[in-house]
């Protein structure tokens, strides 16, 4: 008897495609309510174990009525950590909408504390925060080592959603979780190389967290497996926007491909390209990361590496519940499927034409 149940097996049992199971699942555009809440339904009934780790469908499919079953007892607050205003732009924004909804089903509610540069700079606490009250932290675009290393002493279990860069065999002790950021790269990298291209660059600072740092990494590490050199003047490290077309007007000529560390610098090195009198793909071709959905709905559309922000949300409950459960278990690092989505902004078909 199979154990587990896939994206095809739902597919298979709907008589539809699995990118359309894939879209519903992964909350992803394109998709009409009733199709995706068929969908949703059929995966609980399935027994899809990654959709949810308590699923409101689950509730209605034992309830037929559609009476949400009442539930016994507040349990405490998770508290949100994050240096920034988290936009819809944001992968977390999506993930984080599920998170809410997962943990409030099991009785916790989740507050946002704004951690600023003052309180970075004096190590010091947001003042909305009650760690009496606070059974667990979750921590997003937190990348200040030495003030994650003051949260994890605090004694409250601690997840990271990615984090600081871990050099020189530094890793925080807390849970972390990531999305795969080496998958679809070196994918990425493979097809470029063997359509011909070997100019191959990349865009942004290796440095700002371990997401970037992986992704780099993942680039470096693929053209060294295919024998290729990677030039230096195709790596781009800037600090502000502004910087960009200066570094690229520098160059004496542009690579095939800029591999950016994500979707918001894909769009700044666009625009730098525009201003200098350069475009995409013509003159180069780029891809972003995250699945924006400014990367959607740029012009041209661009070419990125779609993350499953549903799945990050259920893994991230599973790994917070679970120490909250047992303290003492070794600390984990979770890694979420990626999917290489290739647009416009990729497409060679546009330069050949030239």
């Amino acid at each position: 008897m199979k154990s587990k149940v896939t994206i095809q097996d739902i597919a298979e049992a709907l008589g539809i495609s699995r990118n359309t199971v894939s879209k519903a699942i992964n909350n992803s555009e394109g998709l009409a309510d009733a199709t995706r809440e068929k969908i949703l339904q059929k995966a609980v009934e399935m027994g899809y174990k990654q959709f949810s780790y308590v699923s409101a469908f689950a509730s209605l499919a034992e309830n037929p009525s559609g009476e949400t079953r009442p539930f016994h007892g507040f349990q405490g607050e998770i508290a949100l950590f994050t240096t920034v205003f988290l936009t819809q732009s944001h992968f977390a924004s999506l993930m984080l909408d599920k998170f809410q909804r997962e943990i409030s089903q099991l009785g916790y509610t989740m507050n946002t504390h704004r951690v600023t540069e003052e309180n970075l700079r004096e190590g010091t606490l947001p003042l909305t925060f009650r760690p009496e009250q606070v059974k667990a932290i979750i921590c997003i675009e937190m990348f200040d080592c030495r003030y994650d290393e003051m949260v994890c002493e605090m004694g409250i279990p601690v997840l990271f959603v990615d984090g600081p860069v871990k050099r020189d065999g530094f890793s925080l002790p807390a849970d972390q979780l990531y999305m795969d950021n080496t998958t679809e790269i070196a994918r990425f990298v493979g097809n470029t190389l063997r359509g011909g291209d070997r100019r191959i660059g990349f865009i942004g600072n290796p440095d700002h967290c371990q997401s970037f740092f992986e992704r780099y990494a993942a680039f470096r590490f693929s053209m060294l497996m295919a024998g290729e050199p990677v030039s230096d003047k195709y790596v781009i490290r800037y600090n502000r926007p502004d910087e960009i077309a200066e570094k690229l007007y520098a160059l004496d000529e542009l690579p095939d491909v800029f591999i950016c560390a994500n979707d918001f610098v894909a769009s700044d090195v666009m625009r730098a390209l525009f201003s200098i009198g350069k475009s995409v793909p013509e003159d180069v071709r780029l891809l972003g990361f995250d699945d924006s959905a400014e990367s959607r709905h740029s012009r041209p559309t661009l070419s990125t590496v779609h993350i499953h922000t549903q799945i990050m949300a259920y893994e991230a409950v599973h790994l917070l519940m679970s120490r909250i459960k047992e303290p003492s278990l070794d600390f984990r690092t979770v890694h979420t499927q990626t999917d290489l989505i290739e647009r416009e902004s990729t497409d060679r078909r546009t330069e050949e034409a030239r």
